[in-house]
C-alpha cells in the first residue's frame, strides 16, 4: 500500500531564499546538530532572538511600518 501525501491546512510558513556566507551556514548547522534541531528551526530561533533584541529605534520603525501596511 502506498502512503498518501497530506498537506497540513494550517501551514503558516512563507518560503524565502537566502544567500548566507558559508561560515554562517557551517556554524548554524553545527549548532543545529548540537541542539538536535533542524537548520530551519535554528535559523528561526536566531532571527527571533535578533528581532527581540533590536535597538529601540529600529523596533519603533518596524512597528510604524507594520501599521502603515
Amino acid at each position: 500500500m502506498m502512503n498518501k501525501l497530506k498537506i497540513p491546512e494550517n501551514h503558516s510558513g512563507v518560503s524565502k531564499t537566502l544567500r548566507l556566507p558559508e561560515n554562517i551556514v557551517d556554524d548554524v548547522q553545527i549548532l543545529s546538530n548540537i541542539k538536535g534541531n533542524s537548520f530551519n528551526k535554528t535559523i528561526i530561533t536566531l532571527v527571533e532572538f535578533a528581532l527581540d533584541n533590536l535597538d529601540e529605534e529600529d523596533k519603533k520603525e518596524i512597528e510604524k511600518r507594520k501599521q502603515q501596511q
